[in-house]
């Protein structure tokens, strides 16, 4: 057996081939250790995880096949010079060590969709007469709609906050904001004697979406192992998904009491006392500490020690071990060759120049399509849907939206299953091509196969799933791995802007494109985009599956 040779490879958008790359520093939460014995999968382990390196023969066989990882590759050849290919390697963790670092800030996820969950039986209590125990229920049209979007206004905001304050604050203290906005906003809300006050209420909280959808990718990408970089960012989609359901079982429980908004809205406050405080716990980014070292934002020497203590304790390793500093060391110089010849402050337009620009178009055109096929407007269309075909009687909405909820939460957990062996794009492209046919049977059903609702029960079933496993988890994290270290804070924040611009849009002219176009030719239309985003995917989307964030930046944005 000949020793032990590690190669790297490119990755192009279009050519599948691997080619070996320049030797350069490893990057931070890699490992050197190699383990000659076997290779490891991280689905083969639920407590220690032993990532290693694959062993090359200096004359090996054709067509040798060797798993690394989470990534199978092939290699042909006579000789140890032929073309050979491996993943980037990866380290060895504890899961128990990542357990938390993940939680408390996929708790703002969670949140962001416990108001979704939680408006949808507020809007019902409040408007009632007998039970809504104020005595200004009567709400407008216009009033009722700044109730229901006063978060998503207020997510818009903290969107365009964390522009400006997200890479001075840092990841960590950025959730910590997030988690007292949540709290302000849900008491604020709960206890509003009047309506202003309410809607003061609903911003305020929707501020601290804006902060939380920012932060939570960002710092769960920035502290995980990047070989379940995705199952982790994918598992934050699911707890949004949980966070409805919440909201909808929350509602229907209390959909009976008087004053049930405001225990619906103010039921929130309790778990975001549990994120702030569980944030407050966690150390900061490691990634986050070493460029602002690298970038002159404090004493070199006190952030690099910190950024050792950091990745220390987010891995359960001892404080200051050897390996977290040979990590930070190795990190630290692939900074410095990328950043630091650069100014320490990044100008305001420069997320839209050079490889800036190009992850933006990767990540913001993916959240851009997910909205923009559809995605607020068809489940609209849920309850009536289910309650042509028998599932629901037309007096129980909330019971529709349960049963929506936990097949949106099953084919989420599928996605999360799949990310990291599959990769981001066939779940991409097999999903978004099953929400094109699903919004072209809907046109069918809602022009000629009206006496069919079966036909658009399916429909939206294919619809929702094929959302769930594709746009929902996968636009998210490819968001918060597309971006360059230096401009990542920035480029999130414009990424989950134009995710909540475009959801506003969808969803203020979904009745007027309703009443002008019929609901066949608006579905047909939200079909036609589906189809354009499937070739931006295949042609613009590339893959990331099992590279680490630094290797994203110097292979694919180049």
């Amino acid at each position: 057996m000949a020793s032990t040779t590690l190669f790297n490879y490119r990755l192009s958008l279009f050519n599948p081939l691997h080619h070996p790359r320049e030797k350069r520093p490893k990057s931070l939460f890699s490992s050197s250790r190699v383990n000659p014995g076997r290779v490891s999968s991280i689905n083969d382990h639920l407590a220690l995880t032993r990532v290693t390196y694959p062993l090359l023969q200096s004359h090996s066989a054709s067509k040798r096949r060797f798993h690394v990882g989470v990534q199978k590759e092939y290699s042909d050849g006579e000789s140890s010079g032929s073309l050979v290919s491996d993943a980037t390697y990866q380290e060895e963790f504890l899961w128990s060590s990542v357990i938390l670092p993940f939680l408390f800030p996929a708790l703002g996820g969670l949140l962001f969709g416990y108001d979704i969950g939680a408006t949808s039986g507020a809007t019902i209590s409040l408007q009632s007469p007998d039970l809504s125990g104020i005595t200004w229920f009567n709400l407008s049209a216009i009033q009722l709609g700044l109730v229901v979007s006063g978060s998503l206004y207020g997510a818009l905001l903290g969107s365009l906050l964390a522009y400006a304050i997200a890479d001075f604050l840092g990841r960590k203290r950025q959730l910590i904001a997030a988690a007292l906005l949540y709290i302000f906003g849900g008491v604020v809300t709960a206890y509003a004697p009047e309506l202003e006050v309410l809607l003061a209420g609903r911003l305020l909280y929707g501020l601290g979406i804006g902060l939380a959808m920012h932060g939570a990718p960002l710092y769960i990408a920035e502290t995980c192992p990047s070989q379940i970089r995705g199952t982790l960012i994918s598992l934050k989609e699911l707890f949004i998904v949980l966070g409805i359901l919440l909201g909808y079982f929350v509602g229907s429980f209390l959909i009976d009491t008087v004053g049930g908004w405001r225990f619906m809205y103010g039921f929130s406050a309790p778990v975001a006392v549990l994120m702030g405080l569980g944030m407050w716990s966690l150390p900061p980014s490691p990634r986050w500490l070493l460029l602002r070292a690298v970038q002159g934002k404090g004493s070199f020497q006190d952030l690099k020690e910190k950024a050792i203590v950091s990745l220390s304790k987010l891995r359960g390793r001892p404080p200051g071990d050897k390996e977290s500093e040979r990590q930070i060391e190795d990190t630290l110089l692939l900074l410095k060759s990328t950043y630091g010849d650069q100014e320490s402050e990044g100008n305001f337009l420069e997320v839209f120049q050079g490889p800036n620009l190009k992850a933006f178009i990767i990540g913001g055109g993916l959240v851009l399509f997910q909205q923009i096929t559809g995605q607020p407007s068809v489940l609209y269309y849920a309850g009536p849907i289910l309650q042509s075909a028998g599932f629901s009687a037309a007096s129980d909405a909330t019971k529709v939206s349960v049963v929506i909820g936990l097949f949106k939460l099953l084919m989420t957990w599928i996605a999360v299953l799949k990310v990291d062996d599959l990769g981001r794009r066939p779940l991409l492209i097999g999903g978004v091509s099953g929400i094109a046919l699903s919004l072209g049977l809907l046109s069918v059903y809602y022009k000629f196969l009206g006496e069919f609702p079966l036909v658009a029960v399916g429909a939206l079933l294919l619809y929702v799933g094929c959302y769930q496993i594709s746009f929902g988890p996968i636009s998210w994290l490819m968001v918060s791995e597309v971006f360059p270290l230096r401009t990542r804070g920035k480029g999130i924040s414009l990424a989950v802007l134009t995710n909540f611009a475009s959801n506003a849009v969808v969803t203020f002219a979904f009745s007027p494109l309703k009443e002008l176009l019929g609901a066949e030719n608006l579905f047909l239309l939200f079909g036609t985009i589906a189809i354009l985003s499937l070739l931006f995917v295949v042609f613009s989307v590339p893959e990331t599956k099992g590279l680490s964030l630094e290797d994203i930046e110097s292979k694919i944005l180049k």
